[in-house]
């Protein structure tokens, strides 16, 4: 008896020791990510990165565990931003150590989802989700009526270095910026994740796959979806002021339904099915929206397109095509997956740079000054008038489709294999 304790509580020890470990890799990488990226670029660009992370991951309590489809989430994002702009500016502000004003913002967004979520949560499905429109305008419309608190089409800006330094740290320069918001992102995604494991994150699954025999079990339906609902306006919050640290100013952008339709692209597109997919589609997102940016004028259109595909091809996100990939390398079969992938995926990335080249051709010939011809893309630069870099893009275009398709049953043949535990053929 006494030996099977023991081994219980080695075993109990190492699963606790293995579900801790990818935390403190977590951990670890955001303190060794301003060395490695030294740019003040790279570290806003970091900085921005995990603030739509705490957001989209906020977001997918609602959709990702409760199954609420939410349009207006930017809300409490915005009125917890708004909020700690206001403290800025005001006097009390100067004993207030800087750390702990996200989470003045995420009582306030709270507070709102708790008083939003008492009547949007009776609901379910295609209702809720009409009612989180109607709220997330209806805030939208009075951040322009209401110019005491929104500051109008201006917005309302502050400035953080008012706050008492702490621990002699007065956040003038981004990196102590970047290691505050790092640090709320770390507790903020523990948090979320320690709430997914509890009874009530449990019941918020059930509710969203079976609401009907959560009924029966005994569960109210409502007051799950409302506690989830709360929560989520609590982390959105945190969001709301980590933004506020980070841009020391508030607009209408921040709570509309632009702002809420972004957050919802982000998190199908890691996957809402995974608690880290929200992660993954923040990543992606905002080195889209930054880098990409900077080298085309028409990057929502591929994110758009990224978008797309991702709901059409893979439904469970970035993260749920990587889960997929868990089975062959626990077999030890994925190396039966590389050359297929590679004859599948290059060709396949041949036709979308293709497809891409053709697009920034016509958009700069339709687009451009007059007797601007010249342009440069992929790092060469050519004439648009010149018909070599349109046919170029064609044949990248059409051969590397036609090699994609050719060789995606082989990939899908191998993908079969390697999902066996001998990787035999059948």
């Amino acid at each position: 008896m006494q030996s099977l304790e023991k081994t219980q509580t080695r075993s109990d020890g190492g699963v606790s020791m293995k579900s801790a470990m990818p935390w403190i890799f977590s951990a670890v990488m955001l303190v060794l990510m301003p060395f490695i990226f030294q740019s003040n670029s790279a570290i806003t660009i970091m900085n921005q990165m995990a603030i739509t992370i705490v957001f989209a991951l906020s977001y997918n309590m609602l959709l990702g565990q409760g199954g609420m489809l939410s349009f207006g989430h930017a809300v409490y994002m915005g009125v917890g931003g708004f909020v700690c702009v206001h403290v800025m500016n005001w006097e009390i502000f100067g004993s207030i150590p800087l750390p702990l004003l996200p989470l003045l913002g995420g009582v306030f967004g709270m507070i709102l989802a708790s008083m939003v979520g008492y009547f949007s949560t009776r609901k379910a499905g295609t209702v809720f989700a009409m009612i989180s429109l109607g709220v997330g305008e209806l805030i939208a419309a009075c951040s322009v009526i209401i110019v005491v608190f929104f500051g109008g089409e201006e917005g309302v800006s502050g400035d953080r270095t008012y706050g008492i330094p702490f621990f002699g740290v007065e956040f003038l320069s981004q990196i102590e910026v970047y290691y505050l918001t790092a640090g709320w992102l770390l507790i903020s995604a523990l948090l979320m994740y320690l709430f997914s494991r509890t009874p009530i994150g449990r019941m918020a699954n059930a509710v969203r796959d079976n609401p009907e025999r959560a009924e029966f079990l005994g569960y109210s339906s409502r007051w799950v979806r409302y506690n989830s609902f709360v929560a989520a306006g609590f982390f959105a919050g945190i969001a709301g002021g980590l933004f506020a640290i980070n841009y020391e100013i508030l607009t209408e952008e921040n709570l509309n339904l632009t702002t809420s339709g972004s957050i919802l692209l982000v998190t199908f597109l890691g996957g809402v099915g995974v608690f880290f997919g929200p992660v993954v589609g923040a990543i992606v997102f905002t080195l889209l929206q930054t880098v990409l940016s900077l080298e085309t004028e028409i990057w929502s259109l591929y994110v758009g397109a990224l978008f797309v595909a991702t709901v059409m091809f893979f439904p469970s996100g970035l993260a749920g095509v990587m889960q997929l990939h868990i089975a062959p390398i626990k077999l030890g079969t994925w190396r039966l997956l590389v050359m297929p992938y590679i004859i599948t995926l290059v060709p396949a990335i041949i036709c979308i740079l293709g497809l891409s080249g053709l697009i920034e051709v016509l958009f700069h010939a339709r687009h451009a000054a007059i007797g601007e011809t010249e342009m440069t893309l992929f790092w060469v630069t050519f004439q648009h008038t010149e018909i070599l870099p349109w046919v170029v893009f064609a044949v990248m275009a059409v051969v590397g489709f036609w090699l994609a398709r050719k060789n995606a049953p082989q990939m899908m043949d191998a993908w079969h294999r390697a999902n066996k535990p001998d990787g035999a053929d059948t």
